[in-house]
């Protein structure tokens, strides 16, 4: 989609590498010392597949070394459909979710969160960047941005070469 084929309600957030990995730094920062276990935390369950860089940075600031996933797929072929656990992460270890947090690059409608909050409801949930609708369903977020964003993430986008605004 050009720029010019938007609607003009349609904004578009391009986040680097670099973005990234400075947001979910901060992420895991705000988190430090505010897990049920002196402070920190048993593991993390990050939502594949965007939930698993800022997962993998988080874990490695707060020094959590167990890490598993759980995959819920809610979109299909860009149109949303009913989210639904596809992979879900070892139960025994989860358990109810306390000690447990919970990682995901975004939230957006929160709908992929609740059907993650109903497996494990004690569990912390925390995302980087947050839309209006969804934020209800995290508990702790770094950035908000307007529901009508649509966030490009690095693992989405490819370098190319773009023509000058004046001339060649």
């Amino acid at each position: 989609m050009s720029p010019s084929d938007r609607l003009p309600h349609e904004k578009g957030f391009h986040v680097s590498w670099d973005q990234i990995h400075r947001d979910a730094r901060a992420l895991a920062w705000r988190l430090d010392g505010h897990g049920p276990d002196d402070g920190a935390w048993r593991a993390v369950v990050a939502i594949t597949r965007g939930g698993m860089a800022p997962a993998m940075i988080v874990a490695r600031e707060l020094d959590i070394r167990m890490v598993d996933t759980i995959s819920v797929k809610s979109y299909n072929h860009q149109a949303q459909t009913e989210p639904r656990v596809i992979k879900t992460p070892d139960m025994e270890l989860v358990g109810d979710g306390t000690g447990v947090l919970i990682v995901d690059d975004l939230v957006d409608t929160g709908r992929t969160l609740e059907v993650v909050r109903k497996l494990m409801p004690k569990a912390h949930v925390a995302t980087v960047y947050a839309k209006p609708k969804g934020k209800p369903m995290v508990d702790t977020y770094i950035t908000e941005v307007s529901q009508d964003t649509w966030i490009f993430f690095p693992w989405d986008m490819a370098l190319q070469y773009v023509e000058p605004y004046r001339g060649a």
